[in-house]
C-alpha cells in the first residue's frame, strides 16, 4: 500500500484524525481533506467517507477508508505572497519574507484570478518546492466598475442586480448598489457581503 504514495513528508495520519484542510496523499497525489465523515454502519467494519480536492488538477473526489487507516501527510506547504502585478506572461507573486518569487499563468491561478488584483495578498500553495496553486484570502475589497443604474425607489430588500468588478468578474449586487461603491466579497462562494468604506 504505501508504495502508492509518493513525495510524503514521511509522517502518516489516522483517517479518523483528519480534519478539513489536511493536506494528504492519495494515489500519488497531493489531496486537500474538504469533508471527513466517520460511519458506523450497523453491521460491517466502521469506515470514513471522505470528499477530497486534487491539489493539481482541483478535481473533487470521493473516497472511502477502512476506520483506523493511515494516510501520508502530503509534503505542502502554503505561504502568504503578495501579487506585485500581472501581465501577459501571467501573476507575479513575492514572499515579503524571503523575497521569493514565483509566476502562474491565468489558468493554473484557477477561481483566484476572479478575486485578484495588483498588491492583494493570497495564499500560495507548494508541492515538493514547486508552486501548484493560489488561493485568495476569504474576503476582498473590491471596486464596481459597471452595473445598472439605481432606479428609483428601488431600495427593497432582496432585489439583485448584476455588478462588474475591478477584476472583470461579474457578481451579484444589492439593487442600491452603484458603479464605482467599493463592495466586499466572500470569494468562497462569490457573493456580496457587504459595501465598504472608501
Amino acid at each position: 500500500m504505501r508504495g502508492l504514495y509518493k513525495r510524503g513528508t514521511g509522517m502518516a495520519s489516522n483517517v479518523n484524525q483528519l480534519r478539513s484542510g489536511a493536506k494528504v496523499l492519495v494515489e500519488g497525489s497531493p489531496h486537500s481533506v474538504i469533508e471527513n465523515d466517520h460511519v458506523k454502519p450497523g453491521k460491517g467494519q466502521a469506515f470514513n467517507r471522505m470528499k477530497l480536492r486534487n491539489l493539481l488538477t482541483g478535481r473533487v473526489i470521493q473516497k472511502t477508508f477502512p476506520s483506523g487507516a493511515s494516510l501520508d501527510i502530503a509534503d505542502v506547504m502554503e505561504s502568504t505572497m503578495r501579487l506585485l502585478y500581472i501581465d501577459q506572461s501571467g501573476y507575479h507573486f513575492m514572499n515579503e519574507s524571503t523575497y521569493e518569487q514565483c509566476s502562474f499563468n491565468k489558468s493554473e491561478v484557477g477561481d483566484a484570478v476572479k478575486w485578484l488584483k495588483d498588491g492583494d495578498q493570497a495564499t500560495v500553495v507548494t508541492y515538493s518546492g514547486k508552486p501548484i496553486s493560489v488561493e485568495a484570502e476569504n474576503f476582498v475589497e473590491l471596486e464596481v466598475t459597471e452595473c445598472a443604474p439605481n432606479a428609483k425607489g428601488d431600495t427593497v430588500s432582496g432585489g439583485t442586480k448584476m455588478a462588474e468588478i475591478e477584476t472583470g468578474c461579474e457578481i451579484k449586487v444589492p439593487l442600491f448598489i452603484e458603479t464605482g461603491d467599493i463592495i466586499r466579497i466572500d470569494t468562497r462562494t462569490g457573493d456580496y457581503v457587504s459595501r465598504a468604506t472608501k
